[in-house]
């Protein structure tokens, strides 16, 4: 896959110098409590939750009104190119750059994709208006940096859960960064909100560095 570097979402911050190392545990049902579940079967018949649009003052939202928009899908595409990683969402239209596997200043932005034992992950997100299901079009593994909900987080508060031949659901205002497929790439049958609001942490420009997530 190709991206052009003018259409990216969120030019990437660099110029950091610290690692954030980050635990990589196994998603199962347990360790996941709180954060998502894993998706068994068909990933169309897991419900997504849609969050009602807050009040803005004591006059309350009508019933039956601010979680309107329902649900959209599309395919989730995550590559490798050189030692960058970049993505693309047809579900909300959007491309992105998400990561390295060296320093950001030295990292190669294109060719075949290197050998790499760790992913640098500047940026992570969370939607407040609904949840987000990823489930993979394809066997291989992959790991994404999950953190409780608080927008106050840290990079100490994010934890990587490796997951293969399932799905993966995350619930609303969950912190999650980039999907990191350890192969060279990986496609995903993405379902989510439609509304799609997000609210992102900045590793680089709020603490200096960026979550380094093990690969191996």
């Amino acid at each position: 896959m190709d991206i052009h570097i003018g259409k990216i979402a969120y030019p990437p911050t660099t110029g950091a110098r610290r690692r954030f190392e980050v635990p990589v545990i196994e998603a199962t049902a347990q360790t996941l409590r709180g954060y998502g579940d894993l998706v068994e079967g068909d990933p169309r018949d897991h419900a997504i939750e849609i969050v009602r649009w807050p009040a803005q003052g004591w006059r309350p939202i009508d019933p039956g009104s601010g979680d309107q928009g329902g649900v959209t899908e599309g395919e989730f595409a995550f590559w490798w190119r050189g030692q960058t990683l970049y993505a693309r969402n047809r579900a909300v239209g959007d491309s992105y750059l998400f990561g390295w596997s060296d320093w950001p200043e030295v990292a190669a932005t294109e060719g075949a994709p290197a050998p790499r034992d760790t992913a640098l992950i500047w940026r992570a997100n969370y939607h407040p208006d609904g949840g987000q299901l990823f489930h993979p079009l394809g066997e291989g593994a992959f790991i994404i940096p999950l953190a409780l909900p608080g927008d106050d987080v840290t990079p100490d508060r994010f934890v990587a859960f490796r997951c293969q031949g399932r799905g993966l659901y995350i619930h609303p205002n969950v912190w999650h960064g980039a999907l990191i497929p350890l192969e060279d790439e990986a496609r995903f049958l993405d379902r989510q909100g439609r509304v799609h609001a997000r609210v992102s942490v900045d590793f680089a420009k709020e603490f200096d560095g960026y979550l380094a997530v093990p690969l191996t």
